[in-house]
């Protein structure tokens, strides 16, 4: 072959290859066959790219993972089967990617006990915790989320805060040996929810003083319950192990709502944070449009 016919059959075929879509190790048709990792480690959780992965989750995972995306969280961990627990976990390993928060789900209770003091849900508490360490060690997880209970109207708030430090010393004995967190959330789902303030959760946490309990600092759930995100955050910045993410109003994506995450996220990057950034919202937008305009909405917040 001469070295005319040889240059022109090698454009041909570099031209055949450029034009040929992409595919991602998950077998599925990815945006980008290279995606780059974004600066935060941000999580998506199950479900959140099945127009393009597919339902099955580890398919999911290493689509995320195409798009450059190394951690997961999944709240309800705790109740899949052991085989999917070892597969998810065997994957995030072949992956590099990390495993972010499951629920310490006590069962349709889990809102409910601490802040009475009652023996019964402390101990369904404290079953759980010791379920979720096994549960952690096939998943390589860290985290695992605690919401403590209603506001309890007959009893006094300080009665209340001290069963809740109860409980959570006694769940860290449990968690400590093993290097796990329980990361506590104040959430605004509605207002009687007992734990609902980022100085409440740290007054909690110092009052405990375990390393296995920090704040779970909730980006979507302290807008709409307090607001001044940076200033609450840098004032509980010690005792904060977990963030997740969600604009406001919506629960969405970044740039759907109200809040200046590019700000945030700099921020937060500044501050030397190599933590997980939960995905925990919902897309704005259905199907597949959806689904690639939320990375791109993480690409824009990123971009700092």
């Amino acid at each position: 072959m001469n070295r005319k016919d040889f240059l022109a059959r090698t454009l041909l075929a570099s031209a055949s290859l450029a034009a040929a879509p992409a595919f991602a190790s998950s077998g599925k048709e990815s945006t980008t066959a290279a995606s780059p990792t974004f600066k935060l480690n941000y999580a998506p959780h199950d479900g959140m790219f099945k127009n393009h992965a597919g339902a099955d989750f580890v398919d999911q995972i290493k689509w995320m993972h195409d798009q450059g995306f190394r951690g997961i969280e999944d709240n309800g961990m705790l109740g899949r089967s052991v085989a999917d627990q070892e597969k998810i976990g065997k994957t995030l390993a072949q992956l590099g990617m990390t495993m972010g928060v499951f629920v310490i789900d006590g069962g349709e209770n889990w809102k409910v006990g601490l802040t009475t003091g009652k023996p019964e849900f402390k101990e369904v508490f404290l079953k759980t915790c010791k379920q979720s360490v096994e549960v952690a060690k096939r998943v390589n997880a860290k985290w695992m989320t605690v919401v403590p209970g209603f506001y309890e109207r007959k009893t006094p708030i300080g009665i209340q805060t001290a069963n809740v430090i109860d409980a959570y010393r006694r769940g860290a004995e449990i968690l400590e040996p093993h290097g796990l967190i329980m990361v506590m959330e104040p959430l605004s789902d509605t207002p009687e929810l007992f734990l609902r303030g980022s100085d409440q959760s740290y007054e909690i946490c110092k009052a405990v003083n375990s390393p296995s309990v920090k704040i779970l600092y909730d980006i979507y759930h302290m807008q709409r319950n307090e607001g001044d995100l940076i200033n609450n955050m840098d004032r509980c910045w010690d005792e904060i192990a977990y963030i997740q993410i969600g604009d406001n109003p919506g629960r969405n994506e970044p740039t759907s709502g109200e809040i200046n995450y590019k700000n945030i996220f700099k921020h937060i990057y500044d501050k030397g944070y190599k933590g997980i950034m939960g995905m925990e919202h919902g897309n704005a937008k259905p199907g597949k449009e959806g689904e690639l305009a939320l990375i791109k909405a993480y690409r824009e917040v990123d971009n700092f």
